[in-house]
């Protein structure tokens, strides 16, 4: 059911993930595609705040503020894992990997390259302050529109 508050969640988490992406973009290898990162991360961010802090909205100030800081980390899970397919994907059309086993084992050592490069004091403030005020402006909204 559409709600004021899940509208609003997806829509701010939507525009954390597309600013955040802005601040990793520098961060990656040169050689990294980067022509639809902010808006991929984007849509990630938006399903992200829709379905794990829409729903959440409504039930108190705490349960907002975990709810904004278990969102960010939602959006990050589901961004490295997204991307590390991706390239896994592209490694294995140039025959990088020997077997199927080989590439699975392949996408969680390039999320943690990727998780490894976006550990910075920008990003992760970015995301910590972005969640709790997430989990808030979505708290005010289920308050304001139920």
């Amino acid at each position: 059911m559409p709600t004021a508050a899940k509208l609003v969640a997806a829509l701010y988490f939507g525009a954390l993930a597309w600013f955040t992406s802005h601040l990793v973009i520098p961060l990656l290898p040169e050689s990294t595609p980067t022509a639809f990162f902010p808006e991929g991360n984007f849509l990630i961010g938006f399903v992200s705040g829709w379905t794990v802090m829409g729903p959440r909205a409504g039930d108190g100030m705490r349960v907002a503020i975990g709810g904004g800081l278990t969102t960010v980390a939602t959006m990050v899970f589901w961004a490295l894992l997204i991307h590390s397919i991706i390239s896994m994907i592209k490694l294995s059309l140039l025959k990088h990997y020997k077997d199927p086993f080989e590439a699975v084992v392949g996408v969680f050592q390039i999320a943690l390259e990727y998780g490894m490069l976006i550990v910075t004091p920008t990003i992760i403030g970015t995301l910590i302050i972005g969640g709790i005020f997430g989990g808030w402006l979505a708290e005010l909204a289920a308050r304001r529109w139920p």
